[in-house]
């Protein structure tokens, strides 16, 4: 951090991204394998090198060619080639890399990686690598839904494989559709340099000793014991949050709706899945200096919930279902004495007159700041790799350029432990 005449800011240097990064790029045997050929020109037109690795069942849809004339690297593909072990040897191709990407990875890929297998190649070289994996799952919605499968991305997960999409939409074959496509090349690039983001050394202890509380992911407000009522939030934005904050060395719990997530290191993380839950832990963890409500919390809950499932029948009319008004946490939080954090941050995702709703909320619920985004499905945000916000304060509005959510987050708590040192000057 620098320091000068009561003046702080967060210390920000050159870019991660500047340097070229290198790229091992494992090709699956699946139809969307023609995406990678496109995948490796914008990789290369940001200036990062790339290796290729091609699975025996990835030839049926590119070809070596093609692969290496984009790359400009011999098409690795033998675990058993004489001269390619001779020359780099699969312990060092794993190891001669910043990231490791799998695209598109099949649900017979994922297993093998899954159960440790190294028969090939492309699954020797994942076992012994040590640097980040990024995974981009492409299959037939049925596969990707399976128990088996299911439980193979868990375990990936769990030993700390990033996963990207699937993406939802019609397959190859006639008639199918579902989430289970590769997501689309924008969205991978983004989500590799993301990866580069996270990887980047620690900028410093700017919130050491310092309690930052965060909420994320959605609430599932229950109908009756298998249905409820949601938002469509993934989580990342306030994961990404919770990250930035541990990487500025503050001490965050981090509250989260039910979502399919990493875990970020070093954050203390409370699950919960209603509205009501929410507010509990959030009072449980304060007080805090740094408060930010990222959730997409459900405005509503049912008035009671059924204790069976509601069964639709052809003679009775449709169920009518009385809502109630869910807790404002955030309002809740931002107006009390005491224990009031230091900084409020709230969250406005809308879609349509954001920055008017914005500055209506900043007032209404008492807040320090809001982040506003436009979250209409044309954006992408939900769920996706991307953000573009509005920071509505008492000063003004600060429209910020699209950039990845690992960005953002990152700005955001930088500009956060700025706040607190300039609170902290004013008072001294």
């Amino acid at each position: 951090m620098l320091k000068s005449a009561g003046v702080y800011r967060a210390e920000t240097g050159r870019n991660d991204l500047s340097s070229p990064k290198r790229i091992l790029l494992i090709i699956g045997g699946g139809i969307a394998a023609y995406k990678c050929l496109e995948l490796i020109r914008r990789l290369k037109e940001r200036g990062h090198n790339v290796r290729a690795v091609m699975t025996q069942a990835a030839h049926h849809f590119v070809t070596p060619l093609s692969v290496g004339a984009l790359t400009n690297e011999r098409v690795l593909m033998d675990l058993f080639d004489l001269d390619d072990e001779r020359e780099i040897g699969h312990i060092r191709l794993a190891r001669d890399n910043d990231l490791i990407v799998v695209a598109p990875a099949t649900a017979d890929f994922i297993a093998k990686m899954a159960g440790g297998h190294a028969d090939d190649l492309a699954t020797a070289v994942l076992l012994a690598t040590d640097k980040p994996v990024l995974l981009a799952p492409a299959m037939n919605p049925a596969m990707w839904r399976h128990p088996a499968t299911c439980r193979n991305v868990a375990q990936l997960e769990a030993d700390g494989v990033r996963i990207i999409g699937p993406a939802a939409g019609e397959m190859a074959e006639r008639g199918e559709a579902g989430l289970g496509r590769l997501v689309e090349v924008p969205d991978l690039v983004a989500a590799i340099e993301g990866v580069f983001e996270r990887e980047a050394p620690q900028r410093g202890s700017v919130l050491e000793g310092r309690h930052v509380l965060i909420t994320s992911g959605p609430t599932h407000e229950p109908i009756d014991p298998i249905r409820y009522l949601a938002n469509r939030s993934s989580g990342k934005q306030g994961f990404e949050l919770a990250a930035a904050a541990a990487d500025l060395g503050a001490r965050v719990t981090l509250v989260t709706g039910p979502v399919s997530l990493a875990e970020p290191r070093g954050v203390r993380i409370v699950r919960v899945k209603t509205a009501a839950e929410m507010l509990e832990a959030v009072k449980a963890a304060l007080p805090a200096d740094i408060a930010v409500f990222a959730a997409a919390v459900a405005d509503w809950r049912v008035e009671t919930i059924q204790t069976e499932k509601i069964k639709k029948s052809e003679k009775a009319r449709a169920p009518t279902l009385k809502l109630t008004e869910n807790p404002d946490i955030l309002k809740i939080v931002a107006r009390q004495g005491p224990e009031r954090p230091r900084l409020v941050i709230g969250f406005a995702a809308e879609t349509q007159n954001v920055i008017d709703y914005a500055k209506s909320k900043l007032k209404s619920k008492n807040a320090d700041w809001i982040v506003a985004n436009d979250v209409s499905p044309s954006t992408g945000v939900m769920g996706g790799e991307n953000n573009t916000v509005h920071l509505i304060t008492q000063s003004g509005v600060e429209s910020w350029p699209e950039m990845s959510k690992v960005k953002v987050a990152r700005k955001i708590m930088e500009r956060a432990a700025e706040q607190l040192h300039a609170k902290r000057t004013a008072a001294e």
